[in-house]
């Protein structure tokens, strides 16, 4: 019987082993898509106790409790947060085979030195000893960061935002990990959402420009992309149930904005034409500044009227959509590569049987000299766990280039789930030792060892073009 969680957690063969521990684990991360607060990590926000670190704003840890049978005011309600943190560790305890064990558990080695079993039994123990422990000075936002390895990370942010605490973040000489900005669109597309004239509204203050048609609201945000641009902002990222393709005249176009703006809400035809209209528009844009587009989709979001009229987006209630629909994404992409306006591009799909449709789409778009152009992104949200990166691994290397691949990313709000990394890379060189220790991949380790950095890190701060120390000795 192996130890639970040793060091040589889900290294299985000698190779494995080998990878992991000379070629993974000393590489920095490059988080290039995350939901950090820039203001927390500015003002090195601090935690009194693990539910307020853990809890806080989990929507992974919040299904799961109410899954074992957790009140909601334990869950996001006004419940102690001892009696909050009991009872996530009575749940956890029959969580086996979760990525939520695993993360957890490697979360309290890695920053609290704690090498036990969280449980009912255990949770008082491991209460105190934590509650000590963020009472270090090095247990802050900032601390947590550096402790972690990053040196750079891109939050999400609406092209509304001022970025205020990124431009503090980059005026700070004490903080030397890079705090950039990413461009987040989807309000400024949500023509269905009732509170979009209001939104409108904040767009032109924040963008010195009014409003009045489409191209009026695409003037709007060229402004605000040349102000994210200045702030060294390199990537875009889209949140999509699925991406549409239905081509309109731009008259047309123009027409659906202006019922819009006088009250009228779109029909499903008439948004999907709005859609189309608008990733064209910004596919074009982010071309032109060298950005990387990360397309997000495959999921149906707020499922549950009665937790959304409670607690609003983001509380734990979506799912997988259907599987996709390759042909609208194709006809996208296809449109703006026939201009070579196709943007470096990340496909994300939240439902893992489109593993296969995203391996073969993403190679009919290679090209321009560049290492893996158009990626399949990280298993994502319902998929990152051992299984699902296990798939998306092999679907990658079957159908792709699994060595030009950017690897792993947090999509995380919580400040503690760096370890993710160490989990993924752990995935990785599993599977890259199996193929070695059964013959299907030399014995190459100079060759094993680009694949490993690579995906580990430095494909991502070559594909993104992160100015990071160590940047110059990335190569192709």
């Amino acid at each position: 019987m192996k130890p639970f969680m040793d060091e040589e957690f889900l290294l299985d063969t000698d190779a494995a082993r080998r990878l992991y521990h000379t070629y993974a684990e000393p590489m920095p991360i490059a988080d290039y898509h995350c939901h950090i607060d820039a203001r927390e990590i500015f003002e090195d926000r601090r935690f009194e106790n693990l539910t307020q670190a853990w809890l806080g704003g989990d929507h992974y840890k919040w299904r799961l409790m109410r899954a074992g049978g957790a009140p909601e005011e334990l869950v996001t309600g006004n419940g102690g947060d001892w009696e909050k943190f009991q009872k996530w560790a009575g749940v956890l305890e029959l969580a086996a085979g979760s990525p939520l064990y695993h993360w957890s558990h490697l979360e309290l080695r890695r920053y609290f030195g704690y090498g036990g079993v969280l449980n009912e039994r255990t949770a008082e123990e491991v209460w105190a000893l934590t509650r000590e422990k963020l009472k270090e000075p090095s247990m802050g936002a900032r601390g947590l960061i550096r402790q972690s390895g990053v040196k750079v990370l891109c939050t999400t942010d609406d092209p509304a935002d001022p970025l205020e605490w990124h431009r503090r973040l980059a005026e700070d000489p004490g903080f030397p990990v890079q705090v950039l900005p990413a461009w987040r669109p989807d309000r400024a597309m949500s023509l269905e959402r009732t509170d979009y004239p209001a939104y409108l509204e904040r767009l032109e203050a924040a963008s010195g420009r009014k409003i009045h048609d489409f191209s009026s609201l695409l003037d709007a945000l060229r402004v605000r992309m040349d102000f994210f641009d200045s702030m060294g902002c390199v990537t875009a990222d889209h949140g999509l149930p699925y991406v549409p393709y239905a081509e309109a005249s731009r008259k047309e176009v123009e027409t659906i904005f202006s019922w819009r703006l006088a009250g009228r809400m779109p029909e499903k035809r008439e948004m999907a034409a709005f859609r189309t209209a608008f990733l064209a528009v910004m596919g074009r844009e982010y071309h032109k500044r060298g950005w990387v587009m990360q397309l997000h989709f495959g999921v149906k979001r707020d499922n549950s009227s009665r937790l959304y009229a409670g607690l609003g987006p983001d509380a734990g209630a979506d799912c997988i959509l259907s599987p996709l629909r390759s042909g609208p994404l194709a006809d996208y992409l296809n449109a703006l590569d026939r201009t070579g306006e196709l943007p470096k591009t990340i496909l994300y799909s939240l439902n893992p049987a489109d593993n296969a449709v995203i391996g073969t789409l993403i190679g009919c778009f290679q090209g321009d000299g560049i290492l893996g152009k158009v990626q399949q992104g990280s298993a994502w949200w319902f998929n990152d766990h051992k299984d699902g990166m296990e798939a998306q691994l092999k679907s990658l290397a079957s159908l792709g280039l699994l060595g030009s691949f950017v690897g792993m990313l947090t999509d995380s709000r919580s400040l503690l789930s760096y370890p993710r990394h160490e989990y993924f890379r752990r995935i990785l060189c599993g599977v890259l030792g199996r193929w070695v220790e059964n013959g299907e991949y030399p014995a190459d380790w100079e060759a094993l060892s680009r694949i490993v950095r690579g995906i580990s890190y430095e494909n991502a701060v070559r594909y993104f073009g992160f100015s990071v120390p160590g940047a110059e000795a990335v190569q192709v």
